[in-house]
C-alpha cells in the first residue's frame, strides 16, 4: 500500500508538472512574438480594439490549453483519491477531491503573465515621464501615447498604442484607457486622464507627481519585501535550530538528572 501510494503521488506531481508548463509555454511565445512585431501589431491575428476593461486583449492573454492539463491533473487527483482510499468513500471522496483540485489550479497565475504584468508594472513610471515630456512639447494626446508606445519595448508598449488608435478614432476617454485597466497602478494614470478631460487642467504636471509616487511606491513594496524576506528567513532556521538545541541541550540534562534520581 506505501508503495502504491508513492506511485499514485508521483503521477499527481508529474500531471501538475505538465499543467504548470503547458500554463506557460504559450504565453511565453506570444510574449516574444509580440517582442519582435511592430509595436501595436499582433503577429497570430489581426489587430483588433478591445471592449472594455474585461477584454482578453486587455486583461492579457490566457491560454486555451491551460484549462484541459487542469482538468486533466484534477482528474489525476480524482483517480489517486479513489485509490488510496479504495471503495465507495474513495469514489465519493474523488468528487469533491477533483472540483477542489480543479479551482486551485485555475487560481495560479501562469509564469509568462505574471512576468508580463510585472514587467508593465516597471515601465508605467517611464511612460507616464515620457508622456509628460511629450505633452510638454506641444504633442496632443493621441500622439504622445502613439510615440510614447513606438519608445517603449514591451508588452505596456502594446497596451498604449491600442490606447493611441482608440483615441485618434475619437474614442471617450473611459473606452480609449480601458487597455491599461489590468496594469498595476494605471489606474491612477487613467484618473488623472479623466480628471484632466472633465476639468480641462494641464495632464503634463499630473503625469509627472504620478511617475515620482509610482518610483516611491516602488521602493517602498521592495524595501518591505526585503524585510518580510528577512523575516522568513529566520523561520527555517528557528526550525532547524529548535530540535538541535533539544537534543543537544536539554535531552542530556534530562538524562543526567533522571539518571541521578532513579
Amino acid at each position: 500500500m506505501p508503495r502504491l501510494t508513492l506511485v499514485v503521488g508521483l503521477v499527481v506531481a508529474v500531471a501538475l508538472l505538465a499543467a504548470t508548463l503547458a500554463a506557460g509555454r504559450r504565453p511565453l511565445r506570444r510574449l516574444r512574438a509580440l517582442r519582435r512585431a511592430p509595436v501595436g501589431v499582433h503577429p497570430a491575428a489581426p489587430p483588433r480594439l478591445p471592449a472594455g476593461p474585461g477584454d482578453a486583449a486587455t486583461d492579457g492573454a490566457r491560454p486555451r490549453r491551460r484549462p484541459d492539463a487542469i482538468r486533466v491533473a484534477s482528474g489525476l487527483g480524482g483517480v489517486a483519491v479513489v485509490v488510496v482510499v479504495g471503495g465507495w468513500p474513495g469514489v465519493v471522496a474523488a468528487l469533491p477531491t477533483t472540483l477542489l483540485l480543479d479551482r486551485l489550479l485555475r487560481r495560479i497565475e501562469p509564469p509568462a503573465v505574471r512576468n508580463r504584468r510585472l514587467r508593465e508594472a516597471a515601465d508605467l513610471p517611464l511612460a507616464a515621464d515620457l508622456l509628460a515630456a511629450a505633452m510638454r512639447a506641444g504633442a496632443p494626446v493621441d500622439r504622445s501615447v502613439l510615440a510614447v508606445a513606438g519608445a517603449l519595448d514591451g508588452p505596456l508598449a502594446d497596451r498604449l498604442a491600442r490606447v493611441g488608435r482608440l483615441l485618434r478614432l475619437g474614442g471617450g476617454p473611459e473606452e480609449a484607457w480601458a487597455p491599461l485597466a489590468a496594469v498595476p497602478g494605471a489606474d491612477r494614470l487613467t484618473a488623472a486622464v479623466l480628471r484632466s478631460a472633465n476639468s480641462g487642467a494641464a495632464l503634463a504636471g499630473a503625469l509627472t507627481r504620478l511617475a515620482d509616487d509610482l518610483r516611491a511606491d516602488r521602493a517602498t513594496a521592495a524595501e518591505a519585501a526585503a524585510r518580510r524576506a528577512g523575516v522568513l528567513i529566520v523561520l527555517p532556521l528557528g526550525l532547524c535550530f529548535l530540535p538541535a538545541f533539544i537534543l543537544a541541550g536539554l535531552v542530556p540534562v534530562i538524562v543526567a538528572v533522571l539518571g541521578d534520581v532513579l
